[in-house]
């Protein structure tokens, strides 16, 4: 992973990234066959809703090179992708994925605005020229008109970008760094026109076309704690610090730039959804419990996963995880604890990355081992 600055750590039990087993008294060695024996740990609802598998994938990523642009087909698109090129595609399903800052967490997510996107044009001639006069025309005169106009408007114009010839987007963009360079040295704030990160992502992916995606894309700095959620078409990009992620079990990415992976740059532009909206749309905050003072909700609009947050004081001794009609995955983020629940034979001590299955109905009591704040994230299927 030499030349990619960036970490995963897999939760789950998708085919590409089985979680071990680290308990040497299970026969089972993955996660996926040991729920394969053990149908009943996914409670019964996911049992029959997502036959027989555990329907989400967590992750934990540690971002400090750009991740690509990108977005997830939906199911129907999944499929069809997977039967045409399998080795690009791997498994037929969605993937809706949501972010959740540890860090703060620079993204790009979901299209901006038009009138951003208008004023972009108008302040760099560089991504104008690329777009074209008549798409980008085309564009100014849809803010007058219907929604449909304005889709039609911003598909034109991203796919003018991202099918641009290469060697015109190196001059392009060369001579836009070269312009924002030289400002930058005489003192001059270019942050007006995203200076810095422009000259940032050139300089990981030089000459690449994603460089100019900062122009259509919502910029999001999320806080710790706060999250976004990404539904299926959604163009996104993870541009630095660290979260947790759920998402769907799947491995599936169509990207278009800022990657030396496979390009599928048709795919993006045809499936893309080309509905703008303000930045502070895509942040999705949690609820609070009603049962637990320590535990917040993010509950996505899909089926397949919800997170639970839980900030624990130090003060408190021991903590009862709520029991679910769900498998779930515990993970650890700060504190030391020892887990004890009625079906292991011995406790289980629990600090910084420790994760923890656990089964559908399973109740799980936490004591707290050294008495500093503890913060836990845990995926399950709340159908």
């Amino acid at each position: 992973m030499q030349s990619f600055l960036f970490l995963q750590l897999w939760m789950g039990s998708h085919p590409r990234g089985d979680a071990k087993i680290l308990d040497n008294r299970i026969s089972q060695k993955t996660l996926g066959q040991w729920i394969a024996d053990n149908q009943d740990s996914l409670g019964s609802k996911v049992k029959d809703t997502f036959n027989g598998k555990l329907p989400f994938l967590f992750k934990v990523l540690s971002v400090e090179t750009a991740l690509s642009i990108q977005a997830h087909p939906n199911k129907e698109l999944a499929e069809k992708l997977h039967l045409q090129a399998p080795q690009h595609y791997p498994d037929a399903n969605h993937k809706p994925e949501m972010a959740i800052a540890l860090t703060p967490f620079q993204g790009l997510c979901g299209f901006r605005p038009v009138e951003e996107i208008v004023i972009f044009l108008t302040k760099v001639p560089e991504f104008q020229f690329l777009i074209g006069v008549s798409a980008a025309a085309q564009l100014k005169q849809s803010l007058s008109q219907d929604p449909e106009a304005v889709t039609s408007a911003l598909r034109s114009c991203f796919s003018h970008l991202m099918k641009s010839e290469k060697k015109v987007v190196v001059e392009q963009l060369n001579l836009l760094v070269k312009r924002i360079s030289q400002q930058v040295a005489a003192g001059n704030n270019m942050e007006d026109i995203c200076g810095e990160l422009l000259l940032q992502l050139h300089q990981q992916y030089p000459g690449d076309i994603g460089c100019f995606a900062i122009y259509f894309l919502n910029l999001l700095t999320l806080k710790p704690g706060e999250a976004m959620f990404l539904e299926a078409n959604v163009p996104h990009a993870y541009l630095k610090g660290d979260c947790v992620e759920c998402m769907a079990c799947s491995d599936n990415t169509v990207r278009a730039g800022l990657t030396p992976k496979f390009i599928d740059v048709p795919t993006l532009c045809e499936m893309l959804s080309y509905t703008p909206s303000p930045s502070q749309d895509r942040l999705f905050p949690p609820a609070r419990s009603p049962e637990d003072p320590y535990l917040s909700i993010y509950n996505p609009p899909v089926p397949d996963f919800t997170v639970l947050k839980m900030e624990v004081p130090g003060s408190v001794t021991e903590y009862k995880v709520l029991a679910l009609d769900s498998a779930s995955i515990l993970l650890v983020v700060q504190g030391t604890v020892t887990a004890s629940t009625p079906t292991a034979q011995a406790t289980i001590p629990l600090k910084r990355g420790g994760v923890l299955f656990i089964g559908a109905n399973e109740s799980v009591s936490l004591k707290l081992t050294v008495p500093k704040d503890l913060l836990m994230f845990r995926a399950c299927c709340l159908l």
